[in-house]
């Protein structure tokens, strides 16, 4: 448990840095700390990534398996995301099931790939009302220092990426796969980009030393035509219409930078 007097000391340090355009580790306010990025990670998921930002780690295993649709969408595949925050992670997190803060990280990064229409859920059905595909996402974190949506988002992206799915062979209402393999079809990328609000300092990628003090935090997912499609707002601090705004203007042009590292892993251009 941290202790409040050390955060009230640590939160004074980091505002006469903010105050100075400094932040703890060096950065600009408006600097990622270094990002790597690799994909085919686990080999028998049906695509994988994992992201470093900093020292937060996050691995994304994706498995493709065919089921049964919801009642109703008889004619659209299914999207499940699951968090879980191993507890070598960090002191803070404990075995068991997810907890709140587990479930938001997975129904935020859902909800990023879902508005933005990331892969049209028609695609999965094999035959409608009966055989669509269940595509699981599974987020590990297993390094925690601050910022895992954005590091859990560009992994479950880049896993998506990295996917392939058996071709099915359909015979009467029976489905079998075959050895030949596609990639999974992605209509948009959307990058999510966290900005957290200390004192009057919007900083960009906060640390968990800074995440700890933060009066607000604020996540933006962006399409690949630089349009908001999602945003998660956390703690209790509120963020002014004109911070609101100079926060999306940094969210866009951020994205643009993290899909292009993202791309160059696989030689997009």
């Amino acid at each position: 448990m941290v202790n409040r007097a050390s955060l009230v000391l640590n939160r004074n340090r980091l505002l006469n840095l903010l105050s100075q355009g400094r932040r703890v580790d060096g950065r600009g306010l408006k600097d990622f700390r270094p990002i790597s990025i690799e994909i085919g990670v686990a080999g028998k998921a049906n695509g994988s990534a994992s992201v470093k930002i900093g020292d937060t780690y996050v691995m994304v295993g994706v498995k493709a398996e065919i089921g049964s649709p919801f009642s109703d969408t008889p004619d659209e595949g299914v999207l499940m995301v699951n968090a879980e925050f191993v507890p070598l992670a960090s002191p803070s997190f404990e075995p068991g099931p997810p907890d709140e803060n587990a479930i938001e990280l997975a129904r935020v990064v859902d909800r990023g790939l879902r508005k933005s229409e990331a892969f049209n859920f028609k695609d999965l059905c094999i035959i409608p009302g009966k055989k669509v595909w269940m595509i699981w996402v599974d987020i590990y974190v297993l390094d925690y220092n601050g910022n895992l949506m954005d590091a859990a988002a560009l992994a479950a992206l880049a896993a998506l990426m990295n996917t392939k799915l058996p071709v099915p062979k359909v015979e009467g209402e029976e489905v079998m796969l075959t050895d030949e393999t596609v990639p999974l079809k992605l209509g948009d990328y959307p990058i999510a980009v966290t900005i957290g609000k200390l004192g009057d300092s919007l900083i960009i990628d906060p640390l968990l030393e800074e995440e700890e003090v933060l009066d607000g935090r604020i996540t933006f997912f962006v399409t690949k035509d630089g349009n908001i499609c999602a945003i998660q707002k956390s703690l209790p601090g509120v963020f002014s219409p004109d911070e609101i705004l100079v926060a999306v203007d940094l969210a866009c042009e951020k994205a643009v930078e993290l899909r292009e590292k993202l791309f160059k892993v696989f030689g997009i251009s």
